[in-house]
C-alpha cells in the first residue's frame, strides 16, 4: 500500500468533526479493500504522533495532529505543500508537516507584517 497524503488530510478532519474526542474504528474482519485501507492510514498516523490508540480500535487526534490539521486547513497551503514535496520527489510525513508549517509563518508574516 502507498501511502496517501490527501487521504492522511481526510482522516485528520474526520477525527477533528467527532463530537467525542475518541473516535471508534471498527475490526478488520469483514472490511472491504478500502475500509482496509483506510485503517493502514490511521495506523501510519498513529506512527507519525499524530493519532493515539486509546484501546482497541478506538483513537484519538493528538496535540500535534491537531497542529498539522490546522497548518494545512487551507487549501492553498495544501497545494504548496502537495507542491513541494512533489518537486523534491516526496517527503516523509514529517518532512511535509514542517513545509506546511513554514508555508503558514510565510502566509501569516506577510498579512501581519511581521517576522516569524
Amino acid at each position: 500500500m502507498q501511502r496517501d497524503d490527501d487521504l492522511f488530510r481526510s482522516i485528520l478532519f474526520e477525527f477533528e468533526k467527532q463530537e467525542d474526542w475518541l473516535v471508534i474504528v471498527p475490526e478488520t474482519l469483514g472490511m472491504s479493500a478500502d475500509e482496509r485501507r483506510h485503517l493502514g492510514h490511521v495506523q501510519l498516523l498513529c506512527d507519525a504522533d499524530l493519532v493515539m490508540e486509546v484501546s482497541d480500535s478506538v483513537y484519538r487526534l493528538t496535540n500535534s495532529g491537531h497542529d498539522y490539521l490546522s497548518a494545512i486547513r487551507s487549501d492553498t497551503v495544501w497545494k504548496k505543500t502537495k507542491d513541494g514535496a512533489a518537486k523534491v520527489g516526496g517527503m516523509s510525513l514529517a518532512m511535509m508537516r514542517d513545509l506546511a508549517l513554514a508555508y503558514v509563518k510565510q502566509e501569516a508574516a506577510e498579512k501581519l507584517g511581521v517576522k516569524l
